[in-house]
Formats: C-alpha cells, sequence, structure tokens
C-alpha cells in the first residue's frame, strides 16, 4: 500500500536568532520518519517558516516536539515584527502530498490540536479544513487583533479555544492548528519604498479587493449595500490574500500575497496580474519570492506559461522550463533560487541512492562493463529508447524555432512536449528495468526452510518475474510509440535535420528488440502458461511493429535525401 504524506508547515515568531530557530528545527531531525524540506527565516517579520514531511502519525508528533521547544524559548511579550502572529508557533497547519484526502488530514489536525493542548497546556484553535466552528475557518478570524488582543478575548466563551485552557499565557500566546490545500506565500519586490502604492496594488489584484468609495478612491464617502454593509471591489486574483508593506532589510516595498488555491490562481497568473497594477502605476515588479518549498508543478506551468507568450516551442527538458520559470518570475532578483532545495519533489529525492539516470554517460557506460550483471540489456533498451525520441525532439524544437516558420511554433510545439513526454517515461524505465532485476534476485535469497517458507518465496519470486517481464514490455511500448514523433519529424520537420530522426528510428527499433529479448528471457521462468504465451504473443506483434515502422521511416529518410 502507497504511503500516505502529508507536509507540516509550522510558523513559530522568531526569524532573527539563529541560535533558536536552529534548536527548534533541531527537533523535527530526532523523529526517525520525517524530513525536513525547508527554514525559512525573516528578520523584518520575525518570524520562520518551517517545511517537512512523512507520514502523519511521524509528522504529529514532529510538530508537537515544533510547538513545546517554541513555548520553551520564544517570549511573545517582547516579539515584533511586519507578519500578522498571536503565539509563539503562531500557525501550525497539515496539508495533503500524497494518497490521503483532507478529510482525513483534518482528522488529524484535529488530534495534533488535542495532544498539543494537553501536552503543553495554551490554547489552541483549530481553522480552514481542521474548523470545529464555521466562523472559524478563516485564519484572519481567529487571529483577529493579534497577540496584543488576546489577553482581552481569552476568558471569554465566545473566544475559547477548541483545545487548551481558556486563559492568556503571556509568554506562549496561541496556536491555530489546522488542514489546508497547498498555501504558496509569496512575495513581489517593488521598485519602490511606498508601503501604500505596495498595498494599493495588493488591494487591485487580492480577491478581497477594496473597500468601494464614491468619487476618491482613498478618502471618499464609503459605499454600503442595503444592510449597511460596505460594498467591496473584488480584486483580479480569486483564491489570494495579500496586503503591502515595507521591508527594511532590502529597503524596498513589497506586496505579499497568500495563494490558497493554485488550482484557481497560478503562481504566473498572479505574477503577471501584479505586474499588470504595478506598470498601471507607475511601478515596476523587480521580482519575486517564494516563501518556503514549492510542487515542481508550480514551475513547470510557469515556464511553459512564459515560453508559449514568447511562441517558442513548451516541449523542452524539465530543467530548462525550471530555468525559464526562475527567470521569468524573477525569483533570483534578491536572493539564489535553487531548484534542489525549493522544489518539494526535488528536496525529497534521496541523496545517498545513486541512479543509473544520475550518473554521466562515462560512469553508465563503466557501470554498464563492470561485472555487476545490473545494468544490463533492458536498461541500455530503455536509455536507447529515449535517445532515440529525444532526437526527434530536438528536431521538433528546432523546427519551432525555423525561421519563416514562425506561424508553426504550435504545431511543433505539442509535437516536442509529447517526445519530451516519452523521453521521462523512457528515462524512468532505465533504474526501474535494474530494480526488477533486483527484486527478483531479493525473492530468490528468502528463506525455504519450512513448507511454508517455500510456498511464500515460490509466489515472491513469480510476482517479482512477472514484473520483470512487465517493465520490458512498458519500454517495448514506449519506444513503439516514439515512432509516431520520429516518422512525423521525417515527414514535416526542418529537413536538415532528417538524418538525426532517421537515427531516432534505429534506436527506437533497437529499444524494442532489445525489451522483447528481455520479455522473452524473463517469462522462462514463469510458472502459468497462458500467462506467459500471452506476453509473448503481444511482444513479438509489438517488436514486428517497430521492425516495419523503422523500414518506413528510414525509406522517407532516404527520400528526403534524394
Amino acid at each position: 500500500m502507497a504511503k500516505q504524506l502529508i507536509e507540516c508547515v509550522p510558523n513559530i515568531s522568531e526569524g532573527r536568532d539563529r541560535s533558536i530557530i536552529d534548536q527548534v528545527t533541531n527537533e523535527i531531525k530526532l523523529i526517525e520518519g520525517v524530513k525536513l524540506l525547508d527554514v525559512d527565516p525573516g528578520a523584518a517579520t520575525n518570524r520562520t517558516v518551517i517545511t517537512f514531511v512523512g507520514e502523519p502519525e511521524p509528522v504529529k508528533l514532529a510538530a508537537l516536539a515544533v510547538m513545546a521547544k517554541a513555548k520553551e524559548l520564544i517570549d511573545m511579550s517582547k516579539h515584533s515584527g511586519a507578519h500578522p502572529r498571536f503565539g509563539a508557533t503562531d500557525v501550525c497547519p497539515l496539508i495533503p502530498v500524497a494518497n490521503i484526502e483532507m478529510d482525513e488530514v483534518a482528522e488529524h489536525a484535529r488530534d495534533l490540536a488535542r495532544r498539543a493542548a494537553e501536552k503543553l497546556d495554551y490554547p489552541i484553535y483549530c481553522y480552514e479544513f481542521a474548523a470545529l466552528q464555521d466562523k472559524r475557518k478563516n485564519l484572519a478570524v481567529v487571529r483577529a487583533g493579534e497577540y496584543e488582543a488576546l489577553a482581552d478575548k481569552l476568558g471569554k466563551a465566545e473566544y475559547a479555544p477548541d483545545f487548551g485552557p481558556n486563559e492568556f499565557r503571556p509568554k506562549t500566546g496561541a496556536t491555530a492548528v489546522g488542514a489546508r490545500k497547498f498555501l504558496i506565500a509569496y512575495n513581489f519586490n517593488l521598485n519602490t519604498t511606498s508601503s501604500r502604492r505596495a498595498n494599493a496594488i495588493a488591494f487591485d489584484v487580492r480577491e478581497a479587493g477594496r473597500i468601494k468609495r464614491k468619487g476618491n478612491p482613498a478618502t471618499g464617502e464609503i459605499v454600503v449595500d442595503e444592510k449597511g454593509e460596505p460594498v467591496r471591489v473584488s480584486g483580479t486574483c480569486k483564491a489570494t490574500k495579500g496586503i503591502g508593506w515595507y521591508i527594511d532589510e532590502y529597503g524596498i516595498a513589497q506586496v505579499s500575497m497568500n495563494l490558497t488555491d493554485i488550482d484557481i490562481s497560478p503562481v504566473h497568473v498572479v505574477f503577471d496580474e501584479i505586474n499588470k497594477s504595478a506598470t498601471n502605476r507607475g511601478i515596476r515588479v523587480t521580482g519575486s519570492e517564494l516563501v518556503g518549498l514549492v510542487p515542481k508543478k508550480v514551475m513547470i506551468d510557469a515556464g511553459k506559461h512564459y515560453l508559449r507568450r514568447q511562441q517558442r516551442s513548451v516541449g523542452v527538458p524539465e530543467s530548462e522550463l525550471i530555468k525559464i520559470a526562475v527567470k521569468s518570475l524573477g525569483l533570483d532578483d534578491l536572493k539564489p533560487f535553487d531548484p534542489k532545495k525549493k522544489i518539494i519533489e526535488y528536496a525529497l529525492e534521496d541523496e545517498s541512492s545513486s541512479p543509473l539516470v544520475k550518473m554521466d554517460l562515462v560512469q553508465f557506460a563503466d557501470e554498464t562493463s563492470s561485472e555487476s550483471p545490473a545494468p544490463g540489456g533492458g536498461s541500455v533498451s530503455a536509455y536507447l529508447g529515449a535517445l532515440g525520441v529525444s532526437l526527434a525532439t530536438m528536431v521538433a524544437n528546432l523546427s519551432s524555432h525555423k525561421r519563416g516558420w514562425d506561424e508553426r511554433w504550435e504545431e511543433f510545439s505539442e509535437w516536442a512536449e509529447k517526445g519530451q513526454d516519452l523521453k521521462d517515461r523512457l528515462i524512468h524505465l532505465v533504474d526501474e528495468d535494474t530494480n526488477a532485476f533486483n527484486r527478483i534476485m531479493d525473492a530468490f535469497r528468502l528463506p525455504k526452510d519450512s513448507e511454508a517458507d517455500k510456498k511464500l518465496r515460490l509466489k515472491a519470486i513469480q510476482d517479482a518475474t512477472i514484473y520483470a517481464i512487465e517493465i520490458p514490455m512498458k519500454t517495448l511500448e514506449t519506444a513503439l510509440e516514439s515512432m509516431d514523433v520520429i516518422r512525423k519529424m521525417v515527414e514535416i520537420g526542418n529537413p536538415n535535420s532528417v538524418t538525426d530522426a532517421g537515427v531516432g528510428a534505429l534506436c527506437a527499433r533497437s529499444a524494442a528488440i532489445g525489451a522483447f529479448m528481455n520479455v522473452k528471457i524473463n517469462t522462462a521462468d514463469l510458472k502459468d502458461e497462458k500467462l506467459r504465451k500471452g506476453f509473448l504473443e503481444k511482444g513479438e506483434a509489438l517488436k514486428k511493429k517497430a521492425e516495419e515502422l523503422e523500414v518506413e521511416i528510414l525509406d522517407l529518410v532516404e527520400k528526403k535525401l534524394g
């Protein structure tokens, strides 16, 4: 069963004293099964955003440890900073990452809130999807008045916490524990020092917008509805919150936005809207700053967005898309943006492992030529397939950028994007083929002392064998699929690169034949004769199709060459 993964992003009210920050985050490192992804302190806000991920129970243990250490080390009665706050651990949201629904995460958040209140003896509130009261779904309502208002509010029934004592704790304040969608804290750097103008830009864009006034938008009479409530003019981006402020650390004003649903308002859309508003006010956005980590999709989508605006192919490698996103959004304006540290998927990669696809060409060849049986023909076949479709993808990208073919850039971009997807799938199969071989070896090493052991061992061997057949079969299928892209690039691509596509066909055909060889050799150990026959018949048909396509493609290449 796939692991359930949740992210926890506690914000502690200390962003200047590195010793305190380190002591708090060291607590996370002591919890097995949790990975600390990011620690992002801010001197101006006097606040540190901490991000870690893991299975639910270890994550809750780590969150409790953070809250306990923050209670011990942070004195809220002495705290000041530019960001709203009301506790030593101000907020502690849980966020679904993989194989878990929001309802389950909400229950984990409530359990965390209850345990924190029992252990730490101070007020805990629940917000967003974990809220126990509808009016407390909005964090701004829970935190209204901030720390300075807590003494007056606590003790009153209507402001009683969801868990813990209804009493003011001057040193610790209160904590809001929640369950929410992935939130991105996103700051926009302006070439002005005016926080008032930064606020005006935030009001133009944030969902809540601004209060409508008659005449002068800043000083005019407030327009009210039939109930006497102020009428608001909504901003251009839904599911966003925002304010403007001045940052002493950088000597500039910023618009600080929270993107609460990136499916509704993606990063690049909000950036463009902030840019538009700033330009209309005679101000320029010089860059932007992502606080904490973001999903890879955020950067990929942004990279494609800006390439499309340039009428350029989006079928480029993932690293290039991310580079385009970083430069287009100005994410390296104030400090370097390291994708390995700022993108969740990259930060979760196991640095101790040595996948084949991370090797350079010489290392891969050396490893293949060593006495180790893996990587073998299956991995090399997958890599051949990746090289084949990469050549076709190169032709598509060159064609999309060819002088005189400007009106066809989208046509070739679509083919290049398809090629990149096929390449990525084949690259994945390079290591997966070796993993399949290792699973068979592991199964053969299982004990066979008793009859029960022998049955379990036999089943494990058969299961691993089926997997070791399915992986090269996927390589065969994907290599064959890639030949559609290769053929199309021979037909319509830049004629100066027709031989590149032709070499791609040779690689794809070889990948298909090599993969089928691995299917055949692995079916020899399969006990289920019907299943074995099915694999062989399917593989033989796919291999034959690949061979036929290679002949057709090479014939087209020869005709193009004259």
